[in-house]
């Protein structure tokens, strides 16, 4: 049977516990994700922005089952991934990779580079050396990397190249649907398109399904699909990329938009300037959660949480006065 989404999550949530006293008693919750919903199509590439502390990369380690949901229910290919049995999940694992920010910290720095790359084939597969090492070789071309640099330290490398190492080792296992979490944000801006090119080139050779996590709008642009905005632990606007970028719905994702730097000196859209700090996820707003800082609200926002609801051309929007 066909599904309309490689990954659905549904209603999903995490939230960890405040503790005090010498015996941890719970005074409280952290609500890092609360109440998403989402759904990403075989092929495309979703990408998911929002400030730094707004649930993007807890969401992204949940539907990894990295990280234990709250609740709600998460299915890839269909399948409940909370009620898959523990040899079942070995075999999700491979088909759910994940490419990680830091390009020198998320690489062992004691192991060789073909090592590295050689780590979830030796984990999952039964192949000979001399199977994993032309795998290796195979890997490292694919990603542009010199094979006669496989016996060297990441230490040796550049943070570009690092990255290169990272995404050879999310491709090894030829899985479906891969979370690049923050993957260019440490990367110089000229290294961040190669990577980026490098991306989009493995996804139609390779038919990877992504979802794409970034601070900013201008990052996503450029290899997204349909986009995503979280502020506080919930999706407040789901668009088709050009469609966002073009008329953006939600007031906060406005304001993303107004803070990506102009190339032209005639462009006079001005950066929009929130009031106040994110407010914590401990003890969010009532109503909707942006209405502290949004130049838009109204006494409405105060008081009635908005739901995240489709407003045609596959777009989704939380707001009670959309723009």
């Amino acid at each position: 049977m066909k599904h309309e989404y490689l990954l659905e999550a549904r209603h999903v949530t995490k939230y960890f516990p405040i503790t005090t006293g010498l015996f941890n008693r719970v005074v409280g919750h952290v609500k890092a994700v609360d109440d998403v919903s989402l759904g990403i199509r075989s092929g495309e590439t979703f990408g998911l922005v929002g400030e730094s502390g707004c649930g993007k990369s807890t969401l992204a380690r949940v539907l990894l089952k990295l990280k234990k949901a709250t609740g709600g229910d998460i299915r890839f290919e269909g399948r409940d991934i909370e009620q898959v049995s523990s040899s079942d999940l070995r075999k999700l694992r491979q088909e759910m990779q994940i490419i990680f920010q830091d390009p020198f910290g998320s690489l062992n720095p004691r192991f060789l580079i073909k090592d590295v790359i050689a780590e979830p084939l030796r984990t999952h597969r039964k192949m000979s050396a001399k199977e994993i090492d032309y795998r290796v070789v195979e890997l490292m071309e694919l990603v542009g990397l010199d094979v006669s640099r496989r016996n060297r330290y990441p230490h040796e490398f550049s943070g570009g190249q690092r990255q290169r190492v990272g995404i050879a080792r999310a491709i090894a296992l030829n899985p479906k649907f891969i979370v690049a979490d923050e993957a260019v944000s440490a990367l110089d801006v000229s290294v961040q398109s190669q990577v980026l090119n490098l991306l989009q080139k493995l996804q139609k050779d390779l038919g990877l399904t992504y979802l794409f996590i970034a601070h900013g709008l201008n990052v996503v642009r450029h290899i997204s699909d349909r986009v995503g905005v979280m502020y506080l632990g919930k999706l407040v606007e789901v668009a088709r990329t050009e469609e966002l970028f073009a008329h953006p719905r939600h007031p906060y994702t406005k304001v993303l938009l107004s803070a990506i730097p102009k190339p032209s000196p005639h462009r006079t859209t001005e950066r929009i300037i929130l009031d106040g700090d994110v407010p914590s996820p401990a003890n969010p707003p009532s109503g909707c959660r942006f209405h502290t800082r949004c130049p838009y609200a109204q006494e409405k926002c105060a008081t009635a949480e908005p739901l995240l609801e489709p407003t045609g051309d596959d777009r989704q929007v939380a707001c009670h006065f959309p723009l």
